[in-house]
């Protein structure tokens, strides 16, 4: 494989195994252009972690946005991930406008201010993981139904929201909408005080149930056979989701399905699709 796309192979492999797992089962043609395209969502993902003020996150999501318009030649060369995925909007430029999206989206990842609706998450599950899987469907050389989209990205990010609940409250971040934390009477100061309450409870557990129900109906899709290797890194989903549902779950501190069982996950969905939902 040609650099930077080891480089962003070998980066995925170790930042988002699922997905580096799930690019394996694509066609070996369309394994470049889908590595750049990962490593780029997890270049911006981790934007917060290595920019903790407002201002540097910006700054740095500022600098992607440029590399997908090309004002930035001369550094993204020397960026292995800039480098492949701007190599990828080269080569297909239909990629641009939504990732360029996709980094304005995350800016809200940088700042502070709470989710305040469930249509606010949709909107930011749909310009962020969506464009993602809608973008991964089209350079496999499909295109899938937007529902199916829409409810994958949602999926996603549902659970990256459940994932990284504890790192979200210790930055005071608040991804949970509030109309979803305000209909079951749950309140932000005891989120931030990492106190689990009933209030609290119920309000994870409908964000649980919509994340089961948009994984249900992607099961159910039709979806084509070269597009599959795109939503293999749903996988592991369903099962993570049911563990939160046993006694005791703390969401400050919320499961890990090991290695080895997502990596069993992904081979199994592969082999047979409706898997994913098993």
């Amino acid at each position: 494989m040609r650099e930077p796309f080891a480089y962003c192979a070998d980066y995925l492999r170790e930042t988002d195994r699922d997905r580096y797992l799930a690019t394996l089962f694509a066609p070996a043609d369309k394994r470049e252009a889908l590595f750049a395209l990962y490593a780029f969502n997890a270049e911006i993902d981790r934007v917060r972690d290595l920019a903790r003020e407002t201002m540097p996150g910006e700054i740095r999501l500022q600098w992607w946005r440029e590399v997908i318009l090309g004002e930035r030649a001369g550094e993204a060369a020397a960026n292995p991930v800039a480098a492949a995925v701007t190599e990828v909007v080269a080569r297909f430029d239909f990629v641009r406008e939504p990732l360029v999206d996709l980094v304005e989206a995350r800016r809200f990842d940088v700042h502070n201010e709470p989710m305040q609706s469930t249509e606010e998450l949709e909107t930011y599950a749909a310009r962020t993981a969506g464009t993602i899987f809608n973008l991964a469907v089209r350079l496999l050389g499909s295109k899938t139904d937007s529902m199916v989209i829409n409810e994958s990205g949602s999926a996603q990010t549902i659970a990256y929201v459940l994932s990284q609940f504890p790192r979200h409250t210790t930055r005071r971040q608040l991804y949970v909408p509030a109309d979803i934390l305000q209909h079951y009477g749950a309140v932000p100061e005891d989120i931030f005080a990492m106190r689990v309450t009933p209030e609290l409870r119920a309000a994870l557990a409908e964000l649980r149930l919509r994340a089961r129900r948009n994984l249900a109906h992607v099961v159910g899709a039709k979806i084509h056979e070269i597009e599959k290797p795109a939503f293999l890194s749903l996988a592991p989903l369903r099962q993570w989701l049911i563990d939160m549902e046993r006694p005791g779950y703390d969401p400050f501190d919320p499961p890990v399905i090991s290695p080895w069982r997502r990596q069993w996950r992904i081979w199994r969905a592969a082999k047979s699709f409706q898997r994913i939902g098993a």
